[in-house]
């Protein structure tokens, strides 16, 4: 491909190109010399999944990685022990060295879900940050100052109004940015909110007898809710190990509005494409579910397959549409003896289908718990091992019950 259609797909959807004009020189360089780009991004495995939001990012270093440049996943196991500062307005709590390594080796399986595993490098910081050393970091230390520092916008607001911050705090954006010096990174890849890291690097590169890596960023991708960015410590996330009904389903759920901004960050559908999709909507000539189920059974095919995709969309018809129960129900066991009985309303909490008791019995009330298919009204009622296996359902959740 070109340099100037290359250009127009990888800057599609990114909100910082640092500097646009210096990628282009690199692109015709890579296209010259028949040597391709090495593109790094990296993430610290806090956590042990991943969602969609962490997919924008890694989109677009496939989109790097299809035409032909060599695409480094750094995995922070040693900046993960510092912890980023990036959002936080108090110092992150240390994680052990056997939680980053049970986050990474999840990190990595749902990683390949998008990326080409013959063809990604994985590299662990801790391969160049460890054999630095005390005398290495202390020169890494010695290329950035305080003042620097502190014009990051977290670290500004935690100064000023005296919250603490440790020195080692400081170390991670110098630690991330000395990932591109081992590499010598010629792009390197973050979210937005990551802008201030990845020029450290620029930065400091020089000093190594480097060239200053192109920085590109992607958005933050708004979660379920709309409003904030996708979390799932928030609940308003879809994590890339959902199965594709929990999947189409969430996805169904965004409102009209967001759907576009989904399409544009998680999809490979072209900018006039989308443009013409919404203006189909907007003329009334195609309905906005239509739309929304297209882009759910997109996703979902990336993650499971077209098989799978197209299984979710025929369930989810089935439950949300016609109002039938879902074809597999949820297996919970009643722990309950030949004598024994349990109420009701505890059941429904035990079975995830009430927050609480005071919940259950609301619930009850209002009409909106079935057994059997038969509507349940007796606050009072409890259920026996004789009347069990039975299916348990309110509103369009439903579980299979049976004894333990």
């Amino acid at each position: 491909m070109d340099v100037e259609r290359q250009l127009n797909l990888l800057t599609r959807g990114c909100v910082d190109v640092v500097r646009r004009d210096e990628l282009v020189s690199r692109l015709h360089r890579a296209v010259h010399a028949g040597r391709p780009l090495l593109v790094k991004a990296g993430f610290d495995p806090t956590a042990p999944d991943l969602h969609l939001g962490h997919t924008v990012l890694i989109r677009k270093m496939k989109q790097f990685q299809d035409l032909g440049h060599r695409v480094v996943f750094v995995v922070g196991d040693f900046t993960a022990m510092i912890g980023d500062p990036t959002g936080r307005s108090k110092t992150r709590p240390a994680l052990s060295p056997q939680d980053i390594k049970r986050n990474a080796d999840t990190y990595t399986a749902q990683l390949f879900k998008i990326l080409d595993p013959a063809r990604t490098e994985l590299r662990p910081n801790s391969e160049w940050l460890i054999p630095l050393g005390a005398a290495g970091v202390m020169k890494l230390a010695a290329r950035y100052n305080v003042a620097q520092m502190l014009e990051r916008r977290e670290f500004r607001d935690r100064y000023d109004t005296r919250q603490p911050i440790a020195i080692h705090e400081f170390l991670y954006p110098l630690a991330q940015a000395y990932d591109s010096v081992a590499l010598e990174a010629d792009v390197e890849l973050g979210g937005t909110d990551q802008l201030f890291n990845l020029n450290v690097g620029r930065d400091i590169m020089p000093g190594y007898g480097l060239q200053p890596q192109v920085v590109m960023t992607t958005p933050l991708l708004e979660g379920l809710d709309g409003t904030d960015k996708m979390s799932k410590s928030l609940g308003n996330s879809v994590g890339v190990n959902d199965a594709p009904f929990d999947m189409f389903g969430k996805l169904m759920s965004i409102s009209d509005t967001l759907m576009w901004r989904y399409y544009l960050l998680l999809t490979d559908l072209y900018d006039a494409d989308i443009a013409e999709l919404k203006s189909r909507v907007e003329a009334r000539s195609l309905h906005p579910k239509e739309v929304k189920i297209d882009l759910a059974r997109r996703v979902v095919r990336d993650f499971h397959g077209a098989a799978a995709a197209a299984a979710a969309a025929t369930e989810f018809d089935r439950v949300h549409t016609r109002g039938d129960l879902p074809s597999e129900l949820r297996i919970v066991a009643l722990p309950l003896g030949a004598e024994q009985t349990l109420a009701l309303t505890h059941v429904l909490v035990n079975a995830g289908l009430a927050a609480s008791a005071s919940d259950a019995g609301r619930k009850i009330r209002q009409g909106g718990v079935r057994l059997n298919g038969d509507r349940i009204s007796d606050l009072h009622m409890r259920l026996s091992r004789a009347e069990l296996p039975a299916v348990l359902q309110v509103g369009r959740q439903a579980v299979r019950l049976l004894a333990a």
